[in-house]
């Protein structure tokens, strides 16, 4: 049995080993963003080349292209490298324009917000 040097411990704790990989980034606010890591730093600041923001609603998606995109670390919760050759979606998925996905964001919103004040409105029964 072998032990792990001291370079072997900072390179499996670093972002280093993907660099120049696809990868998904969970932000804190929820998004989901892909593309490929172009640099990072100790704060995990990352740098994502052909970056890509994933909107799914219900078996609604689309992805909306960004670019060259900047993430400041505070705001980053997961990061994951996509497996090329698993990338695809569920075959149920549909795959829509950025406009139809903007509007079922806003139904979707506008069905929480008026499930949220329905039970407001309730509370006075107390049903527990």
């Amino acid at each position: 049995m072998s032990w792990a040097g001291p370079e072997d411990i900072l390179f499996s704790t670093s972002l280093a080993s993907y660099l120049d990989k696809k990868l998904l980034v969970l932000l804190r606010d929820g998004r989901k963003l892909l593309g490929i890591l172009c640099s990072f730093d100790q704060f995990a600041n990352v740098v994502l080349q052909g970056a890509c923001e994933r909107v799914i609603v219900g078996d609604l998606y689309c992805d909306i292209p960004l670019g060259l995109y900047v993430i400041r670390g505070e705001n980053v919760v997961l990061i994951g490298e996509m497996d090329s050759e698993r990338e695809e979606l569920p075959a149920h998925m549909i795959c829509v324009s950025e406009s139809e996905i903007r509007r079922a964001q806003k139904a979707e919103r506008d069905a929480t917000d008026l499930k949220g004040s329905m039970r407001k409105r309730m509370e006075f029964l107390d049903l527990d």
